[in-house]
């Protein structure tokens, strides 16, 4: 239920232009300390994780998961995506306190 609420509340922050996705994407905002926080869905490839991983405890970015890349996508209103990075520090925290794991 909560997931579902974080992936509401995610959608709304793409509305309001607050959400990138796709992995260079977000890994160019880690590093530009825009990113308040990212999601990395569970079934994203070993590499790929471990690359967004390493990018987020290098950086002190939060991380948070959720179940596939398709409920990620669906939450932003685009085919499935593996990561996403709120830019927002209001959306974030809210939708991090809603994933926590």
């Amino acid at each position: 239920m909560k997931q579902a609420k974080g992936m509401s509340l995610l959608g709304l922050a793409h509305r309001a232009r607050k959400v990138v996705s796709g992995e260079e994407l977000v890994v160019k905002e880690i590093q530009s300390g825009r990113a308040k926080l990212v999601i990395l869905a569970k079934d994203a490839s070993h590499n790929t994780a471990k690359k967004i991983k390493d990018k987020c405890q290098y950086y002190h970015v939060p991380l948070r998961h959720v179940d596939t890349r398709k409920t990620l996508g669906h939450a932003i209103g685009k085919d499935a995506r593996v990561v996403a990075a709120i830019l927002e520090a209001g959306f974030a925290e809210k939708i991090a306190a809603l994933l926590y794991e």
